[in-house]
């Protein structure tokens, strides 16, 4: 994703990156100096304490000795001490990782913002030689014609696919046209052999039509000729 925007743009979200972690590292460094305070605090509180206590088995003497509750009392404050000790150094261990991962993060973005600052530079010769005002402007017109021809190649992408549909609609379409003529010509060679049959058939009839007719013309004369006789006969 860097390597398809800018130079500049990536500079301009490494700064901004790197004053959220400047102001994250701020913010930590008080969270950790007002921990260390209670820290502070509390060892102050635990030591008073442990002085008051200490001071009062030494000033109870053999009375503290036999009383047990004071023994419990004495067993649960230092049990205490060394749980908050343990969680206090917890404390400030991952507050101390933490604050080593911000500054390991800041000089990361540092060495970023020293290594695109080349392209800044850059923009404001392309600013200070061109028709554009300021940087913002260089950018906003480079994020217009991104945008554009992302645009533009969802637009070719979708008549792509648009032509590769009608090819295999038509290709479709052929083979259904295809597989029609070849029925036709089924049928029209069918038809050519049924016609050829009628030809001969109406050969076969025409030559028996000729027969009928020159045996019918054959008895109409052998009629004559007896009505023609006949007729001399009666004569």
């Amino acid at each position: 994703e860097e390597e398809s925007q800018p130079s500049y743009l990536h500079l301009l979200r490494t700064k901004t990156k790197a004053r959220q972690v400047e102001k994250a590292l701020a913010e930590t460094e008080e969270v950790f100096r007002e921990k260390m305070k209670v820290i502070a605090d509390k060892w102050g509180d635990l030591h008073t304490r442990r002085v008051q206590l200490k001071d009062h088995i030494e000033r109870s003497g053999k009375i503290i000795q036999e009383n047990e509750d004071i023994r419990i009392l004495a067993l649960r404050i230092d049990s205490e001490e060394k749980e908050v000790n343990m969680q206090k150094q917890s404390e400030l261990l991952r507050a101390k990782m933490e604050l080593g991962a911000l500054r390991k993060e800041h000089w990361k973005l540092h060495k970023k913002l020293q290594k695109y600052s080349i392209f800044k530079k850059y923009l404001d010769d392309v600013v200070k030689n061109s028709q554009f005002e300021d940087i913002p402007e260089v950018t906003s017109w480079y994020e217009l014609l991104l945008r554009t021809y992302k645009d533009l190649l969802q637009s070719q992408q979708g008549q792509k696919e648009l032509t590769e549909q009608d090819e295999v609609l038509l290709e479709q379409y052929r083979a259904e046209k295809e597989a029609e003529i070849l029925q036709y010509k089924s049928e029209l060679v069918q038809l050519k052999l049924r016609f050829d049959e009628a030809q001969s058939d109406i050969l076969l009839w025409e030559t028996r039509w000729a027969d009928i007719q020159n045996k019918t013309s054959k008895k109409t004369r052998k009629l004559w000729t007896i009505k023609l006789a006949i007729h001399n006969l009666f004569q």
